[in-house]
Parts: C-alpha cells; structure tokens; sequence
C-alpha cells in the first residue's frame, strides 16, 4: 500500500488541492522510498522510474507521439485518471487522430525516449509520479485505492488528464510567486520529482563530501565571486549529480539553487 499523502490543508476552493510546504514534500518522498526502496535513502543512485511507476503506483506505461496545438509547448507527458479521449499525431497517416486511453495510464512523448534524453524521461516519470501521489483525488474524487477521499467533495469540473509540457518539467519557477491551484499542483509536482530522484538525505552529504573533496569546507557557494568555484558549482558538481543520481544539469542545478547549497550573486 502506497504511502498516504498527509498535507497540512487542503483547499477546497480550488478542487482540493493541497497546501504543502516544500519540506513537507521533501519528507513524503523519503517516506514513499522506505517503502519502495529504502537502499536509496542509504547510497546516491538512480532511481528506475518505470518500475516505480508500473509496480509501486500501478499504473500503465505506453510511448507515442503526443498532438499539442502550439509546436513552442511540447507535451512531454501526461497521465490520465480516467479513461478518456486523448489526440496523438499519426505519423504514419501524417494527420491528427484520437485515441481512447484507459484510466490509470501515462503517456510520454516519443520525444523524451530519443538517446540523450534519459535524464529528461526520468524526471518526466517522476513528476508524473507526483501528480498521481499527491493529486489523484483532485481530478477523480478519489483516494489512490478508490476509496471516497471527502464524504462531503463536491466533484468539480477539472479534467480527468494532465498535460505536462517542457516548462512544468525541470522548472525553476520563484520561490515566492502568486500562483494560480494548476501553477501550485505542477510546482509539487516537480519538486516531488527532485525529492524523489534526489532525496535530501542522500543528496546533501555526497554534495558537501564532493566539495570537501574539491577543498571547499563552507556550507554554501555564492556564484560570481569566484570563477573557480562558479565551475565547480555550476559544471562540475552537475555533472557528478547526473552521473550518479541519472537526473540532468539542469535539474541538479535547480536542486541545489532550492537546497541552498549554491546561492546566486548579488
């Protein structure tokens, strides 16, 4: 059984989205790996986000081509909580066809699966994965094992299917920022991603032992300061993170932005 998502409020006038505080966030992916695989909040690694998705979360995997209507917004995936009608591009036909898809599915862009990209299916899995943990009574009403999740939720209309593009994912959005419920659900989303595939617990020893490594004993990195260090900070330790965590530069660079490890210039 799949750990249950406890938030401090919930706001019901927005279709119940929780309100969350990123550590809270932060200690639900450690509870949702010591049940998964607890080997990953003992030794940095990559987590497989098609095994967490299929076995931990039950749900379906396909791969196609997904239709987005502005080219400038790529759809890079999307779940669906309900059986619903979903458009993909038929490259075999070279039009735009529909296609029914089952309830309990995630659908990835065939994009995200081209060589190079791993880092960017990773994290697309698992920001999907964040959806479905913490947001599956939002667009069904529902608990993850079907149970009613308020006896008193008024189903609203919000779509059975969530459409992630490339700049939900890996997204640097600010800290403080007046947000609308969809904004705030794909900003949990995300940070879920990066807690998942980085968990603090893992993430920041072997980053303050990489800078000890590289002869920086001081907490955090300020950028523009030191040309040096902007490398180290900004190159070499993304690149350590992405060899051993499977996440990209850009993702590692945003993790240690929000850990406070690497603070930007004044």
């Amino acid at each position: 059984m799949m750990v249950r998502l406890n938030p401090h409020r919930i706001d019901r006038e927005h279709n119940n989205t929780p309100v969350l505080f990123d550590r809270e966030i932060d200690d639900y992916a450690h509870a949702v790996l010591a049940e998964y695989k607890p080997e990953l909040l003992r030794e940095p690694g990559a987590i497989d986000y098609q095994h967490f998705l299929e076995s931990y979360l039950g749900m379906y995997i396909d791969f196609m081509d997904l239709y987005s209507k502005d080219p400038e917004r790529p759809i890079l995936a999307m779940t669906v909580f309900r059986k619903s009608r979903v458009k993909i591009f038929d490259r075999e036909n070279e039009c735009v066809g529909e296609i029914t898809v089952p309830e309990r599915t995630i659908l990835f862009d065939n994009a995200v699966t081209k060589s190079g990209r791993e880092s960017l299916a990773l994290f697309s899995g698992m920001h999907e994965g964040g959806h479905i943990t913490m947001h599956w009574h939002v667009h069904t009403g529902e608990t993850l094992d079907g149970e009613v999740f308020d006896p008193d939720y008024e189903y609203k209309s919000i779509s059975s299917v969530v459409c992630c593009r490339r700049e939900n994912i890996e997204s640097k959005a600010p800290r403080h920022k007046t947000r609308t419920a969809n904004e705030w659900r794909e900003h949990q989303a995300d940070y879920f991603a990066a807690a998942i595939t980085m968990p603090n617990r893992t993430f920041l020893p072997f980053v303050h032992g990489l800078l000890r490594e590289n002869g920086y004993y001081k907490g955090s990195i300020r950028l523009g300061r030191d040309s040096d260090l902007d490398i180290l900070a900004d190159d070499i330790i993304p690149d350590v993170i992405n060899e051993v965590y499977g996440v990209s530069k850009r993702a590692a660079r945003i993790k240690l932005r929000k850990a406070g490890i690497v603070l930007n210039g004044n």
